[in-house]
């Protein structure tokens, strides 16, 4: 199965593991599934980090690194997932969250969130 991280899990996995929950641990680490992060998180860390955010301080150029060195395959934004996004019901007003929705659902690929609000959208979403 294919596994696409939301911004979140994505910075937790890569730095800390701890804050992962049981389920979201046992799906990264599970060998038969292949992880994917989105161009979308990478630019939410960047954008957020030059804001200050304390939740965002890595830098994303290694985070990026990171990840494609450790098996993570990178999943650009197409203007079909731009398209997608438009169809998405109005739960969540977040654009970094709904792209990423988008993304699942234009690739057939399972997102992962532990946000409970983006895990209301129809679709392959699962919260962990």
């Amino acid at each position: 199965m294919i596994l696409l991280l939301d911004t979140h899990l994505l910075l937790w996995a890569a730095g800390q593991p701890d804050r992962l929950s049981v389920a979201a641990g046992s799906l990264i680490l599970a060998d038969e599934h292949e992880l994917m992060f989105s161009a979308a998180s990478i630019w939410e860390i960047t954008i957020k980090r030059g804001l200050g955010r304390n939740d965002f301080r890595v830098d994303p150029a290694l985070l990026r690194r990171g990840l494609l060195e450790n098996g993570y395959r990178e999943l650009a934004i197409t203007g079909r997932h731009a398209l997608a996004e438009e169809r998405l019901p109005g739960l969540h007003r977040d654009p970094f969250d709904r792209i990423l929705v988008a993304q699942a659902v234009e690739e057939g690929v399972l997102l992962l969130t532990s946000d409970a609000q983006v895990a209301r959208y129809p679709g392959p979403i699962r919260r962990v």
